[in-house]
C-alpha cells in the first residue's frame, strides 16, 4: 500500500522550506514530481516519487534539526539570493543538513532567528493565530513623547490593517536619541519599522532579543548554536496553546 502526502509537507519535512514558502514555489513552476511541473494539492509517495526544485532532487531528511543564529545586519533571511546579496544560508553551512529559517528578519535588521529542517515546527512557530510573543531592543533618533508611546502600544494601521495591540516602553533616553523596547504578538513585515514610520520616528537600529521566551543571550553576531531540551520544550508547547503567549 502506497502512502501519498502533500506535496508542501514533504518539501518542508525534507528542510526545502516552510510549508508556506514550499506553495511559493509550487505555484512559481520550480516544483516537479517525476518530470511533470507540480501543483498545489499534488501528493507524493516520498520512496517512490521523484522531485525536483529548481532542477535539484530532494532527498527527505529523517533528522531534525533546530538552532538559533545571530544574525548580523546585511544578510537577507533567505537561503539564496538572486541578486547575489549575503544571505544567512551562507552563516550555517557548517551545521550539517539543510536548514530554512522560521520567519523573517528584515536586511537592516539583526538577532534572533530559528532555523530548522522541520516544517512541522517552523509553521506553528510563525503560524498567525498563535500571536507569538517576539522581543525588539529599538533604537530610533531623538525624543519619543508619552503620545507617541500609547500610539503604537494601542496600535498603528498599516496598509489598511491596524497592528494588534503591543508593549512598548523606553529603555534609554540619550541626547540625539532613545533605545525602545518592543513586545509583539504578530509577525508582517517590516511590522516595527512600518509602525515607527507611521508615528515619525526613524529607526536606527532594530534588534530582535527574544522569541516565545526564549531568548538569544550572549550569542555573539554570526554565531549559532543547538536549541536546548528546555528551549525545544517551551516553544513545542506553543502548538498546544492557542495563542502560544
Amino acid at each position: 500500500m502506497t502512502t501519498k502526502i502533500r506535496l508542501q509537507k514533504f518539501l518542508s519535512e525534507s528542510g526545502v522550506a516552510s510549508r508556506r514558502k514550499a506553495e511559493d514555489l509550487i505555484l512559481a513552476g520550480k516544483v516537479k514530481v517525476n518530470g511533470h511541473i507540480a501543483e498545489i494539492g499534488s501528493k507524493v509517495d516520498p520512496k517512490r516519487d521523484k522531485v525536483t526544485v529548481r532542477g535539484k532532487l530532494v532527498v527527505a531528511n529523517t533528522e531534525k534539526v533546530y538552532i538559533m543564529l545571530h544574525k548580523p545586519r546585511g544578510y537577507v533571511t533567505t537561503m539564496s539570493d538572486e541578486f547575489d546579496r549575503k544571505n544567512v544560508a551562507d552563516l550555517v553551512k557548517n551545521v550539517g543538513v539543510k536548514l530554512f529559517p522560521v520567519g523573517r528578519l528584515d536586511r537592516d535588521s539583526e538577532g534572533l532567528l530559528f532555523m530548522t529542517n522541520d516544517g512541522n515546527f517552523a509553521n506553528e512557530l510563525t503560524h498567525p493565530s498563535k500571536h507569538v510573543n517576539k522581543t525588539y531592543r529599538v533604537t530610533v533618533a531623538g525624543e519619543v513623547d508619552d503620545e507617541k508611546l500609547l500610539k503604537l502600544a494601542n496600535g498603528i494601521e498599516i496598509e489598511g490593517r491596524k497592528t494588534l495591540p503591543c508593549d512598548v516602553f523606553v529603555i534609554e533616553r540619550k541626547t540625539d536619541r532613545t533605545v525602545l523596547n518592543f513586545i509583539i504578538h504578530e509577525g508582517r513585515n517590516r511590522q516595527i519599522r512600518k509602525m515607527c514610520e507611521a508615528v515619525s520616528l526613524d529607526v536606527l537600529r532594530l534588534k530582535r532579543t527574544e522569541i516565545a521566551g526564549v531568548k538569544m543571550g550572549m550569542l555573539k553576531k554570526g554565531d549559532w548554536r543547538h536549541l536546548n531540551e528546555r528551549e525545544m520544550q517551551r516553544l513545542t508547547n506553543i502548538s498546544s496553546t492557542k495563542e502560544g503567549r
